[in-house]
């Protein structure tokens, strides 16, 4: 990498495939980060390193191609979904740094393909598909605190410019979605709430300990994440980010009642960019 601009590590919540045909309030928001993070040259990211809730492997692993493009890794859904697109361009000079760079860490396969937890978010984010993207899969069974770990090997890849983006849910209980009636804008129901507004909290506190060990301290933890594979992707952005800054949540709605999408950036350029997207709204 030749730039020496830092860019703020992301977790966004991507939600149902559909938010790439009905983008809702975060999908919005995904447009004006968006904007924000290609409007100077400077700014702009070398690079997109990507991991997301539906891209896993049993160890860390670049997926590693030429062109990527998009997967339509769900069924039943409305049929213009599946004509949807986004080839970008990979990262192969990227991906041959990092694993030069941490061999005993990261894996490599020659694999073409974005999950929908990467290109639905990114077709807001850069719709022109102009900047290269690497995906990064993870092992589902990994601990917070080793996904940690990862993300902080990981962060000086961001101190000069590629941008570090996980994608999951701040909440994800599709039986909850399912008995909710699958109305898109349900009321939020209590316990969503309840552990958005903790995650949040602990967040903007940098209780770092209380966020690693979420599972026992968290309200409703085991019924907001049955299974925390949405939620681990943010331990990798938050690691890259540090531990001396905190972590701010600089978008937060809710679909079907409990699919919490909320956004968060991580590091030192967190705050600019938190400010940044407030201004932006005002202005809107």
């Amino acid at each position: 990498m030749t730039t020496a601009t830092a860019i703020a590590p992301l977790f966004l919540s991507h939600g149902s495939p559909m938010t790439a045909l009905e983008p809702g309030a975060a999908g919005l928001f995904m447009q004006a980060l968006g904007r924000l993070l290609l409007k100077t040259a400077e700014a702009r990211p070398q690079a997109i390193l990507a991991l997301s809730a539906h891209s896993l492997a049993q160890h860390p692993t670049l997926f590693v191609a030429q062109r990527q493009h998009a997967v339509h890794d769900f069924a039943g859904f409305d049929p213009a979904l599946y004509q949807l697109h986004y080839d970008a361009p990979g990262a192969p000079g990227l991906a041959a740094e990092l694993q030069a760079s941490l061999p005993a860490l990261l894996q490599a396969q020659a694999m073409a393909g974005l999950d929908h937890g990467i290109w639905a978010p990114l077709r807001y984010m850069v719709p022109q598909a102009d900047v290269p993207v690497l995906p990064l899969g993870f092992s589902p069974r990994a601990s917070p605190a080793h996904l940690w770990a990862l993300g902080r090997a990981l962060a000086p890849w961001a101190e000069r410019g590629v941008q570090i983006l996980a994608s999951g849910s701040i909440t994800h209980n599709l039986r909850r979605v399912f008995q909710g009636g699958s109305a898109v804008d349900a009321p939020e129901i209590a316990e969503s709430k309840a552990f958005r507004h903790w995650w949040a909290m602990q967040a903007a506190a940098s209780n770092w300990p209380a966020l690693l060990d979420y599972r026992r301290q968290a309200p409703h933890a085991i019924d907001m994440h049955p299974t925390d594979e949405h939620l681990l992707p943010w331990f990798v952005a938050a690691g890259a980010g540090g531990p001396a800054a905190p972590a701010l949540r600089i978008h937060e709605s809710v679909t079907y009642g409990c699919l919490g999408m909320d956004a968060y950036a991580f590091g030192p350029q967190a705050p600019a960019l938190a400010e940044a997207l407030s201004i932006t709204r005002q202005v809107r």
